[in-house]
């Protein structure tokens, strides 16, 4: 967005008369505004201004080759990309292609999913529809309230035109007391067409959703016209017992009460495969007893991959192993579609046939914190793209880390050693070559044996940057106190702390110091962060040994993002205040050692909007 000339002036007067080397005010009490640039990312999606909810109905363009991103927010907008690493918005001001006020749609548009060639060849996108509010599992869902219509673009995706008629799929299935019936995702499948004698390249949809007193669940339907307009019932291809876990819950979280946004694809070791191993990505809804009515404690981002059979005409989803996408409280509404190999993107980079994926960090965790919103006049932003394939873990030794349930599986054994399967999931290729493609510096490798801190040799010239790192340790960690791992955004006010702890199996962000703007504002959220990563032992020259950690961390201003290992990810907010906040410093805590080495930093990131520069 170029912003207006009353509020570009009116943003520089205030924003020059704010102190960053001070103590923060309150900030609920500056100018509206006044914080626009304060803890603004440069390479993640986001609108010009104003909220971001739901990334949803994506896809890549047939007649361009060019991916298109949406979200939701008071409709639904968007943005394509040729690379994956900057965006052009679909139209002005990041005005919506589609908004609520019609027949079937009176009150709200939530999540949809687009078909790239649907009615007459052209982007056909079914959506929930909403005619009746408030939605939500923990009260009597009113019937009609979420249905599912068309709409169809004939101007490149900038604008959908409803369809002149009633849903599509104008209800749940029959006498279901459901908890939610939305966010229709359209997908094909080979193992189904097989199972169901569809034909080749038959359109299913998944739609997400829960029964009242019973679980979560996923609700199948099959195409059954040419025109998209009749979509068969194939019930609840998938359902969980309510608040139920995966195993002990370690690695998965629970399955909730209420299932949202779920993905249904075929994956790979190289990506996206309409015959490979089916996974699918969805959000669980849940809530410590008591339940308080219209209030979810806990939304969880998670995956699962999964076995399917057909008994007596009804396809049945069970899971084979699941995790979780992002361990962030505040990641949440993943959603993905394939990026074909013909794609722009995948042609610049020699890419096969992908599957990416983007989240939503809820910039006040989703409306609960009472965040200074009209000062920083943005909320929230949509996570880094990630490629997602079936992965492997080889030279496992098989003891008893490898047994019991969690988000890996064997997939080979030879003599005690095995290989494991996993999902896979990395920074998109394209995405991570930009941002580590500017000024680098590499700082020497260390071995730390004692509790401490020690400052890099240099510190970076802003709070735009990436780390790549790895940390290796010997086995006599396993079971300690240990922590380690970096600060980052530090000075003498504020630190965060990114570390790996033995004691539970975890990369832990501790944002109890990360903002001095926490002391003196409400709604800085500064409770720290953790998610479980398990370091296997195996087999490396004969020897065995703990698995390293390979560590990349995003700072991208208020925004960091740990990934670790290709198959572990968690992203956060940490809104450091004072302008002297860049230092980074290896960590150590507890008793044992731990080597660090190819410590590199990037620094200054890409701008993702260069169109929208003022």
């Amino acid at each position: 967005m170029n912003l207006t000339p009353v509020m570009l002036s009116g943003y520089l007067a205030t924003r020059q008369g704010i102190d960053y080397n001070s103590a923060p005010p309150n900030l609920s009490t500056l100018a509206n505004s006044s914080l626009f640039e304060t803890w603004r990312p440069k390479a993640h999606v986001l609108p010009p201004f104003g909220q971001i909810g739901d990334p949803c109905m994506h896809y890549t363009d047939p007649e361009t080759g060019l991916l298109h991103v949406g979200w939701l927010h008071e409709g639904a907008s968007g943005a394509t990309t040729d690379d994956l690493v900057t965006y052009r918005d679909l139209d002005p001001d990041g005005k919506p292609f589609i908004v609520s006020g019609g027949k079937n749609d009176p009150v709200a548009v939530f999540d949809g999913s687009i078909i790239p060639s649907g009615i007459d060849g052209k982007p056909t996108l079914l959506y929930t529809s909403v005619s009746y509010l408030p939605i939500q599992w923990t009260i009597q869902y009113t019937r009609g309230s979420e249905t599912q219509s068309l709409a169809v673009s004939h101007d490149g995706g900038r604008n959908f035109a409803k369809l002149e008629q009633g849903p599509v799929i104008p209800s749940p299935p029959f006498a279901v007391n459901v908890t939610g019936f939305r966010d229709p995702y359209v997908f094909q499948n080979t193992q189904l067409d097989t199972l169901l004698g569809s034909a080749p390249g038959t359109l299913y949809v998944v739609i997400s959703g829960g029964v009242h007193g019973e679980g979560s669940s996923q609700f199948l339907c099959r195409q059954h016209d040419p025109d998209f307009q009749y979509w068969e019932e194939l019930g609840q291809w998938w359902h969980e017992p309510a608040n139920s876990t995966w195993g002990n819950g370690n690695w998965a979280g629970r399955w909730g009460f209420n299932f949202e946004t779920s993905n249904i694809f075929g994956l790979d070791e190289r990506g996206y495969n309409a015959e490979g191993e089916i996974f699918t990505t969805l959000g669980a809804e849940w809530s410590l007893d008591p339940i308080v009515p219209q209030v979810s404690d806990f939304r969880e981002m998670l995956w699962a991959s999964g076995d399917v059979s057909c008994e007596d005409g009804k396809v049945k989803f069970v899971p084979n192993m699941a995790g979780k996408l992002d361990w962030g409280t505040s990641a949440y509404a993943a959603a993905g579609k394939e990026l074909p190999a013909t794609s722009k993107a995948s042609q610049k980079s020699d890419a096969p046939d992908r599957f990416i994926s983007y989240l939503w960090l809820t910039g006040d965790f989703y409306g609960t914190l009472d965040f200074p919103t009209n000062q920083q006049n943005w909320t929230g932003a949509l996570l880094l793209p990630r490629e997602l394939s079936v992965g492997k873990i080889s030279n496992v030794v098989d003891n008893e880390l490898v047994h019991g349930t969690g988000s890996w599986r064997a997939a080979g054994n030879n003599s005690g050693i095995l290989e494991l399967a996993t999902l896979k999931q990395e920074i998109a290729r394209e995405t991570l070559a930009a941002l580590t493609s500017g000024d680098a510096f590499t700082e020497p490798g260390r071995m730390l044996n004692s509790p401490g801190t020690v400052a890099f040799q240099r510190t970076p010239e802003s709070k735009f940057y990436v780390i790549t790192a790895t940390i290796s340790f010997p086995q006599a960690c396993r079971g300690s106190d240990l922590r380690v791992g970096f600060q980052i955004l530090s000075s003498e006010h504020e630190n965060t702390t990114v570390y790996y702890q033995f004691s539970n199996e975890s990369i832990v962000v501790d944002r109890s110091n990360s903002s001095a703007a926490a002391k003196t504002t409400n709604g800085i959220d500064s409770r720290n962060e953790s998610g479980r990563l398990r370091l296997f032992d195996l087999i490396e020259d004969g020897k065995q040994k703990m698995e390293t950690i390979n560590l990349t961390i995003v700072v991208d201003n208020s925004i960091v993002e740990v990934h670790a290992n290709g198959r572990f990810a968690l992203s956060t907010w940490a809104r450091s205040w004072n302008a002297s906040s860049r230092e980074i410093r290896f960590f150590q805590d507890g008793n044992g050692e731990a080597t660090f080495g190819d410590v590199t930093v990037y620094e200054g990131l890409y701008d993702a909007w260069p169109d929208r520069s003022s």
